[in-house]
């Protein structure tokens, strides 16, 4: 019975159908299914639909409800998983936010739900964060990652700002910067020294993958 929740909550994702992914993850654990077995299949399912959408197969509007449809899920899940007191083994801990001026939030968004399931630990600063926001989640955070999203031309220097405010304050050593948004290319992103650039949401994840080993 388990088996066939599971698969049933994984469909849901796909489907874009958040109520029915929470009453299924729920059903699940009365079932007395482990909360990371949980994680896991929320985990390949999402990744089922940021592959079809890295290929082409799918659109901007099919990921946006899946990540929807399966962060309705994260809730019951984390809330069972801290009443049984466990807990995944964090892939490392990434400080995401649009920087100062830019206030889009979908495609940032869809990359720190997609990091959640992947098994990171994520700090999501939101939408319009200056400079000195970013270096304040760095200080008190310690994050292996930062990574800055800007959709706006006119707010992709602010990601430069950032990076040399780290680099200056110290804080840049060790760190790993990413930058991403429709204003951002790869000539940008070496341009300001970021370690790496990422086109969509699921590429970001992957690139943190990457960077962190």
């Amino acid at each position: 019975m388990t088996e066939r929740t599971l698969t049933d909550m994984a469909k849901a994702v796909q489907e874009y159908d958040g109520d029915e992914v929470a009453v299924l993850a729920q059903r699940a654990l009365d079932e007395g299914t482990d909360p990371v077995a949980i994680l896991d299949s929320l985990t390949a399912s999402i990744r089922e639909v940021g592959d079809a959408f890295g290929a082409g197969d799918l659109f901007l509007p099919e990921l946006v409800g899946a990540a929807d449809a399966m962060e309705a899920a994260m809730p019951i899940v984390e809330d069972a998983l801290k009443a049984q007191g466990g807990s995944r083994s964090s892939a490392g801990k990434v400080v995401a936010g649009t920087v100062a001026g830019d206030i889009h939030n979908i495609g940032k968004s869809i990359f720190c739900t997609l990091l959640v399931a992947d098994g990171f630990e994520v700090i999501d600063l939101g939408i319009d964060v200056k400079v000195e926001e970013f270096m304040e989640a760095v200080e008190e955070q310690k994050p292996d990652v930062v990574a800055m999203s800007a959709l706006l031309t006119i707010t992709a220097q602010e990601q430069q700002n950032v990076i040399a405010a780290l680099a200056s304050s110290g804080l840049r050593e060790g760190l790993k910067v990413i930058v991403g948004g429709g204003a951002i290319s790869q000539r940008f992103a070496d341009n300001i020294g970021a370690d790496g650039y990422s086109a969509t949401a699921p590429g970001g994840v992957s690139l943190v993958r990457d960077l962190l080993g």
